[in-house]
């Protein structure tokens, strides 16, 4: 990262350039000497866990705004939905059926990144996960337009290198999934959301807890393929139990097409903040 701002004080990296030159001796090899910033050890203790939440906080932030990114277009959806031609390697019917999901997003990434290219790729920039499936049909869909797109990544058990299309200089890893979503919706212009599975309602009850509570503003909210989500959660029986309200079933929008989406994103008029009501959720 580039810092033109001057300092009297000698730079942190030059220091860590000069310790690895230092004579060897018992001294110097223990891990006491080590310069704390540079030791891995001692960053990856308990007691650092706040520093870390800091920094993981921090570094996409200070990218980001070096780039001029200032909104995003945020994608939710499973790792498993193949590409269309690769449907013949679903592991169930259902998931070879949603394979045509991951053509839809693709495209609709390609006509966000469009909007985005006319404003420098400072505004309607696709976000994902940076993984396979939807994920990777939406840093797809913004590569083939010439676009950037992000890769928000998460170190899990099963870790695969992010996918190919993910503009490798806004390719990000995180270890607090917290973290991750707050990244996901600080700039947040719209929500898009593809069928998937634990992740993905995660991600997506997360943002809809918050724009519901007020916590966050109200933004396009679009679930892809109304036959899954229907089927999947109940949302009108939510509201018949009272356990959220009619109002609640206004907060997204169901729809089956990229360029339906993309529509009511063009179209959309800001809403205010929920009001904050007590025993909400």
């Amino acid at each position: 990262m580039n810092d033109d701002r001057h300092s009297v004080f000698r730079d942190a990296s030059f220091d860590r350039t000069t310790a690895r030159k230092v004579p060897d001796t018992p001294q110097s090899r223990s891990p006491t000497y080590r310069l704390a910033f540079t030791d891995e050890e001692f960053m990856c203790r308990d007691e650092l866990r706040p520093v870390r939440l800091q920094l993981e906080l921090l570094k996409p932030q200070l990218v980001l705004e070096e780039r001029q990114i200032e909104s995003t277009i945020v994608l939710f959806g499973g790792a498993r939905i193949p590409e269309p031609a690769q449907k013949h390697t679903a592991r169930t019917k259902t998931l070879a059926e949603l394979s045509a999901f991951y053509e839809v997003a693709r495209e609709f990434s390609r006509l966000m990144t469009q909007k985005a290219i006319a404003t420098g790729n400072r505004e309607y920039v696709i976000a994902t996960g940076g993984g396979p499936g939807v994920m990777e049909a939406g840093n797809r869909g913004a590569h083939e337009a010439g676009g950037v797109s992000l890769g928000l990544s998460i170190v899990l058990p099963h870790e695969q290198a992010p996918n190919q299309y993910v503009t490798p200089e806004l390719s990000f890893n995180f270890h607090y999934f917290a973290i991750r979503k707050m990244h996901f919706l600080m700039r947040a212009r719209a929500i898009g959301v593809f069928p998937g599975g634990f992740g993905t309602l995660d991600e997506t009850f997360e943002a809809l807890t918050l724009i519901q509570t007020g916590r966050m503003d109200r933004v396009p909210f679009l679930f892809f393929g109304r036959s899954f989500w229907e089927s999947v959660i109940n949302w009108q029986a939510l509201a018949d139990a009272g356990t959220i309200s009619d109002e609640d079933l206004s907060l997204f929008r169901f729809v089956d097409s990229a360029q339906e989406a993309a529509e009511i994103i063009e179209n959309w008029e800001p809403a205010p903040p929920r009001d904050v009501i007590p025993g909400r959720g």
